[in-house]
């Protein structure tokens, strides 16, 4: 990186997400929120054949590694990834699903005032 983006990314210790980071986290927080509706969220998935628990499986995946690369806040998606898993059960899955959504905007709305993760 040189310089100029250096100083766009870091500014006095504190660790400002990238468009596309925050993309991610964003993005995971919707359809996360969306799957965590009661009766909404499940019918979704039970009527694509579960294929939105994979598809959040890649979203969250896909965001661990932009956010790894920016030192980013990955516990949310961390914890979307196991959630992708577990909500093959039912109600354990919009229990989940809630809890991560939760995560995921706490992280979004605090990852500007953040300190690096080393």
């Amino acid at each position: 990186m040189d310089r100029q983006a250096t100083l766009l990314f870091w500014k006095v210790g504190e660790v400002i997400m990238s468009p596309t980071g925050k993309l991610f986290k964003w993005g995971t927080f919707a359809y996360e929120a969306f799957l965590a509706l009661p009766i909404i969220g499940g019918s979704f998935v039970v009527a694509n054949a579960w294929a939105p628990l994979g598809i959040a499986f890649l979203l969250h995946a896909v965001a661990i590694i932009i956010l790894l690369r920016e030192r980013g806040p990955i516990i949310g998606n961390a914890v979307g990834v196991v959630t992708s898993v577990v909500a093959l059960i039912p109600f354990v899955g919009w229990v989940m699903h809630a809890i991560t959504a939760i995560i995921l905007l706490v992280e979004g709305l605090s990852g500007a005032r953040r300190n690096p993760r080393y």
